[in-house]
C-alpha cells in the first residue's frame, strides 16, 4: 500500500499552502499515520454523515508530529491519528492535543482504551499473539507472554525489532504487571530464544514461522487476517495453517495485551467542532465496521463485532491496562530491551 494525499474538493496542495487551507472553515484537515486504503471509507463515510468535506496527509507519525510541531498555531491540522500507544503519548506530551469532553465518547469507548483528560482515544485494537503453525502444534508449556523466555524455547521466536512500537508496547504492559527488573529479565530469555536475529514486520514473522524456520511467531492478529484476505492463494494458504495462542488467559491472570489505534483533536484545530463530531463519526457502529471489514481490526466499542476471521480466532479476555499508563512507559520499555540485548 502505497502513501498518497487525497483532496475532496479541489486540486489544492496541501503540502505548500497550510494557510489557505485553514482559512477554508468546515474542510477537516486529517493528518493520518495509518496508511490503509480502506480507510477512505471512513473519511467518505463521515462527509456522508455531516456534509463536512475533508482533506488528508499521510505520513510516518513521528513526521507527522514534527511537521505541526513546525506549522504552529497556523497549522491546518484539526485531527492527528496514528496507529500505536506510544506515538500518542509523544503527541500529548509536546502539548499537541486539546482535551475533548464528549458523551458519545465517553459512553462507547472502554475506560482503558482512551487517555483519562480526553487527549486521544482509541478506535480499533490489535491484539498481540503468538502465531504457531496448527500442523506442528503448540509446543507444550506455553500459556502466558512470560513463558516465552523459558529456555524450552531456545530457538524457536521469530520477533521483529525491540525498536518496534508494537514491541514496546508489550514490554510497556510487562513492566506494568511485573516491574522492570523482572521484565529486563523476559526481555533477555526472548533474545536467547530468538530462532534468528529481529528482521521485518509482522507479516515476515508468520512468514517464516510457516517456512520452519522457527515455531512461533509474535505478532498482531490484524497481519494474519490481512493474509487470509489477500489475492495471493499463497498468503491465504499461510493464513489457514497458522494457529493463535492469545496469552495470559488463565483464572486471574491479566489477560492479553492490545495496542490501539486512536485520534486526538489537535491544539490548534481551526475547526474544532468538525473535529471532536469526527471522533465521535470513528467510535460510530458504521465506521467500526470499517475498522473490522476493512483492516481486520478488533473494534472498540461493545455493539460492534469483530469479521469473520478474527471472531474464527477465538474470544479472549484483553489486559485492561489503561493505555495512557502503557504508553508512558515506553521509554522504559525500549531501555529494557535494549540493555537485554534485543536487537
Amino acid at each position: 500500500m502505497h502513501r498518497r494525499l487525497f483532496l475532496s474538493a479541489t486540486a489544492l496542495s496541501v503540502l505548500s499552502a497550510p494557510a489557505i487551507l485553514r482559512a477554508q472553515s468546515g474542510v477537516l484537515g486529517i493528518y493520518s499515520a495509518r496508511h490503509y486504503d480502506t480507510d477512505r471509507q471512513l473519511w467518505d463515510g463521515f462527509t456522508r454523515a455531516t456534509g463536512i468535506r475533508w482533506r488528508l496527509i499521510e505520513a510516518q507519525a513521528d513526521q507527522l508530529i514534527e511537521r505541526i510541531r513546525s506549522e504552529g498555531a497556523n497549522s491546518p491540522a484539526d485531527v492527528l491519528i496514528t496507529v500505536d500507544l506510544g506515538r500518542l503519548a509523544r503527541a500529548q506530551q509536546e502539548g499537541m492535543f486539546q482535551p475533548v469532553q464528549s458523551a458519545v465518547l465517553n459512553g462507547r469507548i472502554p475506560d482503558n482504551l482512551r487517555e483519562p483528560g480526553g487527549h486521544w482515544f482509541g478506535f480499533s485494537m490489535r491484539a498481540r499473539v503468538v502465531m504457531y503453525d496448527r500442523n506442528l502444534g503448540l509446543p507444550a508449556g506455553l500459556a502466558r507472554y512470560e513463558d516465552l523466555a523459558k529456555p524450552d524455547f531456545r530457538g524457536m521466536i521469530s520477533v521483529r525489532t525491540s525498536s518496534n512500537i508494537y514491541n514496546v508496547g508489550l514490554t510497556a504492559s510487562m513492566i506494568a504487571a511485573n516491574g522492570e527488573a523482572a521484565t529486563e529479565e523476559w526481555a533477555r530469555g526472548i533474545n536467547a530464544n530468538l530462532s534468528r536475529p529481529p528482521q521485518g514486520g509482522d507479516t515476515d514473522q508468520i512468514r517464516a514461522v510457516a517456512a520452519g524456520q522457527g515455531r512461533l511467531a509474535i505478532s498482531n492478529t490484524y497481519y494474519l487476517g490481512n493474509l487470509a484476505r489477500s489475492q495471493r492463494g499463497a498468503d491465504r494458504e499461510i493464513a489457514q495453517r497458522m494457529a493463535v495462542l492469545f496469552p495470559n488467559q488463565g483464572e486471574g491472570d491479566r489477560g492479553t495485551h492490545v495496542n490501539i489505534s486512536g485520534a486526538g483533536v489537535v491544539r490548534n484545530a481551526p475547526n474544532r467542532a468538525a473535529a471532536v463530531a469526527f471522533l465521535e463519526y470513528l467510535a460510530s457502529a458504521e465506521a467500526q465496521r470499517i475498522f473490522a471489514d476493512g483492516n481486520s481490526e478488533y473494534p472498540v466499542v461493545a455493539d460492534v463485532p469483530p469479521n469473520a476471521f478474527l471472531q474464527g480466532l477465538g474470544s479472549f479476555r484483553q489486559d485492561t491496562l489503561n493505555a495512557a499508563r502503557a504508553a508512558a512507559l515506553s521509554p522504559d520499555a525500549l531501555r529494557v530491551m535494549q540493555r537485554a540485548g534485543w536487537r
